[in-house]
């Protein structure tokens, strides 16, 4: 008997269309933009999440740059329809284009690296990238910011409360989870997993790693600006500081929290990551006076290490493992062995006698 997050993993869609109909449902139930807003954030993160699984996951290359690409995807499409007068959707795909382009620039050299060389470039990449969009004033804004983005438009189609860019951004959630899933599972998935088991075994099979790494960095690049770009219509504003270093490890970390080698985990950990934020916006002030974001930090940090020590899989595995004990299948009661019947002495001595020979 298959339990309910199990429909999650195969090629069934029950599992998706269940969970589609409660995100369906869950704005009717909770009226509340409040709830809606970070239901949005919570959809962008997964998005940024899940190609983050597919390349630490499943090729086991890590990432400290990906706030690099949402930011891409961000600012592109913000320049586009503010800039050059561009239509919303063309902004979108513009970002995703660059970030397309800089991550096969940047993943030819650096996917060379391994474990944490690799981390240590793409950290040192989205520092750079972070830098010019500090310094460059008059594309960017710089420090003050890029304002007047507008709310988005799709084919006459007007994106502008929360409830709005809540039903645009969860179904291109699923979607895109949908679309991991089904390359985790195809050929291409399985070249992936034989990388991160053991990428010379891989090469020595005829695996080419090298283009299947860069493949899945690109993707992962592309997952990352879709959600900047929606990111920028949706608060209309955007700065660099949105995008630096702690961004990524903060996208890290919800991988990580929900199941790095699990490609509904995303969902999981971003979910977390962004409700526990706003709790601790308002405990953290009422138990230390005058308290900081910087205590954010150091309780998921906490978390973090507590997980890898405890769950080092991450709560959606740990989860599945749990219901499993409690409603899964009892175990068959073993088949009694089949007596063996076995000649006696004088029919062992008997000649055997081959067909057409003599009686």
């Amino acid at each position: 008997m298959k339990t309910g997050i199990d429909l999650l993993y195969n090629r069934s869609l029950k599992g998706p269309l269940l969970l589609l109909a409660i995100l369906l449902v869950l704005p009717i139930v909770i009226p509340s933009p409040y709830v809606h807003g970070m239901m949005v954030l919570v959809g962008l993160y997964t998005i940024v999440g899940t190609g983050l699984s597919m390349l630490m996951g499943y090729a086991g290359q890590i990432s400290l740059g990906h706030a690099a690409f949402y930011g891409m995807g961000a600012y592109m499409s913000a320049i586009c329809t503010v800039k050059l007068g561009w239509p919303a959707l063309a902004g979108i795909l513009a970002g995703i284009l660059v970030a397309i382009v800089i991550a096969y620039i940047i993943g030819v050299p650096a996917l060379k690296l391994t474990e944490h060389y690799l981390g240590l470039a793409t950290l040192g990449f989205g520092v750079i990238i972070f830098i010019f969009f500090k310094q460059l004033k008059s594309v960017t804004g710089g420090l003050d910011g890029f304002s007047g983005i507008p709310a988005l438009n799709v084919f006459g189609i007007e994106f502008v409360t929360d409830m709005d860019y809540y039903y645009l951004v969860w179904p291109l959630v699923l979607c895109g989870i949908l679309f991991a899933r089904n390359v985790i599972q195809s050929r291409v998935g399985r070249a992936l997993r034989s990388i991160h088991g053991s990428e010379v075994a891989s090469n020595a099979i005829g695996v080419n790693s090298q283009t299947y790494k860069l493949q899945v960095f690109m993707m992962s690049a592309a997952y990352a600006a879709v959600a900047g770009s929606l990111y920028a219509h949706y608060i209309t504003f955007i700065s660099p500081q949105l995008f630096e270093a702690t961004a990524s490890i903060n996208f890290l970390i919800m991988v990580i929290i929900g199941g790095v080698a699990n490609i509904w985990g995303p969902l999981v950990g971003a979910m977390a990551f962004v409700f526990l934020s706003e709790g601790l916006k308002e405990v953290i002030p009422m138990v230390i006076s005058n308290a900081g974001g910087e205590f954010e930090i150091v309780f998921f940090g906490i978390l973090l290490v507590a997980l890898l020590i405890y769950m080092p899989e991450g709560l959606l595995p740990s989860l599945q493992k749990l219901v499993g004990k409690q409603f899964g299948t009892k175990k068959a009661k073993p088949v009694a062995a089949t007596p063996v019947v076995t000649a006696s002495a004088e029919q062992a001595e008997t000649p055997v006698r081959m067909a057409g020979g003599d009686k």
